[in-house]
């Protein structure tokens, strides 16, 4: 009898248990988390959170390094081009894996990247002067055919931005016209550098109750906004459309593997201390699945691409 198919059983079965045996103990070695921002900001804290609860549950280093640069384009190639192993995960904006896929120049392949979950939703907003003779979209929109109205923003081919500007188009207005700033904050109304302004909510937290906020780019509406109507709400071609940030790795780390960094961030999200970031900030913090977050992310792929159509953003 040939011991040929038994060696050779035997030595699938090894390998098999062994690859089952590294996955079981992953991670092994440290952990590098990817913010392709600047410190600071809700996704850098909350990512900061998860990877030290991981490396408390599994004794490993985790640890968070920003790359910010390219508006995202450096740490999100980074993690693209990653071995799929678990060991490199990006924390993103919904920008990186579809508007950044896009294009002749884009740098990263739309498949590149894989969903573990989303996590947060930014508090974004459209908010004008406390006296702005306008108090939501429409009446922004109405204002805007007789009187000039400039926007301030971080980026015209950002998605808030071009949302921003769809919407006002779908009411019938526009802007006269548009600038980019590296800080959009209150300062922004205040010196008249813009009479309305597209940013995130904490970075007018020290002046909201003096501002008019006109809609939140959220998929609900917010803790610190409740009586203000999502840009869905005001314009329903827009329904659902938010700027979220979720944990992606390379395409094809194993499965289990995904799972575990899954288990940990959604016991970080639910945990009071990041409950208590969306209640004082306006965003909102939740965990959302690897299905889920699959199906969002093509969704979002679908809906930026026409956007990016109709506004002309090559």
């Amino acid at each position: 009898m040939s011991m040929k198919p038994f060696l050779g059983s035997a030595l699938a079965l090894l390998m098999a248990a062994t690859a089952g045996s590294a996955l079981a103990e992953y991670p092994e070695k440290p952990v590098t988390f990817i913010v392709p921002w600047p410190p600071g900001d809700l996704e850098d804290v909350l990512t900061r959170m998860i990877a030290e609860e991981l490396q408390n549950e599994t004794g490993t280093p985790a640890a968070v390094v920003n790359k910010p640069g390219g508006g995202g384009v450096v740490g999100g190639v980074e993690v693209a081009s990653a071995r799929a192993d678990g060991y490199t995960i990006g924390s993103f904006t919904v920008g990186i894996p579809t508007v950044k896929t896009m294009g002749a120049d884009a740098q990263i392949a739309p498949d590149a990247l894989e969903p573990v979950g989303i996590f947060l939703t930014y508090p974004f907003l459209i908010a004008a002067k406390g006296d702005a003779p306008y108090s939501n979209m429409a009446e922004l929109a109405e204002h805007s055919k007789s009187n000039e109205v400039r926007l301030g923003h971080f980026g015209y081919g950002i998605e808030p931005t071009m949302m921003t500007f769809y919407g006002i188009g779908e009411l019938g207005g526009k802007f006269s016209a548009e600038a980019a700033f590296d800080a959009v904050d209150c300062s922004t109304l205040a010196n008249g550098d813009a009479d309305v302004i597209n940013t995130t909510a904490q970075l007018v937290l020290p002046c909201l109750n003096e501002i008019k906020v006109l809609a939140t780019i959220t998929g609900e509406r917010t803790a610190i906004t409740p009586d203000t109507a999502t840009l869905g709400e005001q314009v329903p071609a827009l329904a659902g459309a938010s700027l979220w940030n979720g944990l992606f790795v390379p395409k094809g780390t194993p499965q289990e593997v995904k799972d575990k960094i899954a288990a940990v961030a959604q016991k970080v999200i639910a945990s009071d201390a990041a409950q208590e970031i969306a209640k004082t900030t306006g965003a909102l913090v939740y965990w959302q699945d690897q299905a889920a977050s699959v199906a969002q992310v093509a969704k979002d792929m679908k809906d930026l691409a026409a956007l990016r159509e109709k506004l002309g953003v090559n």
